[in-house]
Formats: C-alpha cells, structure tokens, sequence
C-alpha cells in the first residue's frame, strides 16, 4: 500500500492535478483532493468512456486500487482519493 503522499507524487507523474489532502479541501480525513475536470483525459463525470471504472481512467483506476486506495466523485469537477 503506497502512502498518501507517495501516491499523491504517482498521480502526479502520471499528469494528474493533485491539489492538496482532502483536509486541505475543508473535509478532512486522509484523503486526496484532485481536480478532475483540469484533466478530462483521465477522468470524465458522466462515465461515458470508461463505465467499469466509473469515469477514471483504468490505469490510473488500477495503479490506485493495486496500492490499497480507491476513487471518488466529490461533484462533477473534483475527485477525492481515499484508502480501502
């Protein structure tokens, strides 16, 4: 299982726009806040693209999953990260 900030940096690398924890965005618990309409190659709200992983990406869906995290839609625009 990666660490949050380790996998703040991976998503990151992988041109994801991770703004901050999701404490950072005023809801607290050890989260990852991302902006997911700054990257609508990877992520799309109403899921059209990629049904099997609810509007991500599958790799980037895989890379989270695989280290013991998983996505979630806040709204349309953001997305937050939280550990399994």
């Amino acid at each position: 299982m990666m660490t949050q900030e380790t996998l703040m940096n991976a998503l990151k690398a992988r041109g994801v726009r991770v703004c901050g924890t999701t404490k950072d965005f005023g809801i607290g618990g050890e989260g990852i806040w991302i902006a997911a309409d700054s990257t609508p190659g990877l992520f799309q709200y109403d899921g059209q693209m990629w049904l099997d992983t609810f509007g991500v990406e599958p790799s980037i869906d895989k890379l989270v999953e695989d280290n013991g995290w998983y996505f979630e839609w806040y709204d349309p625009g953001t997305m937050m990260v939280w550990q399994n």
